[in-house]
């Protein structure tokens, strides 16, 4: 089975993140492939939109740590190379490769949209959600941080709401995410396919050049944020190999309180 599947239809292009039995997680071959089908789009004149949403249960429930599972709680030896730097680099690679498409981009969620996929999200130009959709950053609270995330959640939704997110690992529904400006439009459950080809019809009275060339502009507004691709990938693989990492997954997976989280 292909986790990653795309669809033509005429100038729209829907990317589906296909894992159901994972709520789409993020595995490595998930998102090669969407680093890849941006790296074709980037070159096709004839696509003027494209949708990203997930198989039926979820948008994404974020990384799919299992490709980690031998390196969690394990440092390095000295002088090794640490192989979990280029994998979690991929990632930060394939969400500057979403900001750059020069179509537009839609996301079309319905159900969890969590960790690496609230990344996604804020790659989009328009956001459509349902009304049982939910929207999370919880990594902090397993020990890890957002790190590829993080620049793209802060220049989505500003400090103050990237600190909630990001910092506080807050949960938020689907009216709780618009107002936060994660999610544009909130629709009924059940209603999400007709939205999104009412949504699509609107945005292709747009000039194909005259969106790229906006967006080319918009992009260039990102060269004023530092690129912390490398930065994050070492981050990230230093906090799955430590102490703390290991207590916060492995009390997650037994459904118990983090070490390091007061009970009452």
């Amino acid at each position: 089975m292909s986790t990653f599947l795309t669809e033509r239809a005429g100038a729209v292009e829907r990317w589906t993140l296909n894992d159901p039995g994972t709520r789409n997680a993020l595995s490595d071959a998930m998102v090669l492939g969407l680093y890849e089908a941006c790296l074709r789009a980037q070159q096709d004149e004839t696509l003027r939109v494209v949708i990203l949403t997930g198989a039926p249960g979820a948008f994404s429930a974020g990384g799919s740590l299992g490709r980690f599972a031998s390196a969690i709680g394990q440092p390095l030896q000295a002088g090794e190379d640490d192989p979990l730097i280029a994998l979690n680099r991929v990632f930060g690679d394939t969400l500057h490769a979403l900001c750059a498409l020069p179509q537009l981009l839609v996301a079309a969620v319905d159900g969890p949209a969590m960790g690496g996929g609230f990344g996604l999200l804020c790659c989009a130009d328009h956001v459509i959600a349902t009304e049982s959709s939910s929207f999370a950053t919880p990594e902090v609270t397993l020990g890890l941080p957002p790190a590829q995330i993080a620049p793209f959640v802060w220049q989505r939704l500003g400090d103050a709401a990237a600190r909630q997110c990001l910092l506080q690992g807050r949960s938020y529904n689907a009216e709780g995410a618009r107002a936060l400006g994660l999610v544009d439009e909130v629709v009924a459950d059940g209603s999400l396919d007709t939205a999104l080809r009412q949504r699509v019809l609107q945005m292709q009275r747009a000039a194909p050049t005259a969106v790229a060339s906006t967006k080319r502009l918009l992009q260039r507004l990102r060269t004023d944020v530092p690129d912390l691709r490398s930065e994050a990938a070492i981050a990230f693989a230093s906090a799955l190999r430590s102490p703390e990492a290991a207590g916060g997954l492995a009390a997650f997976a037994k459904k118990q309180p983090a070490p390091w989280a007061d009970t009452p």
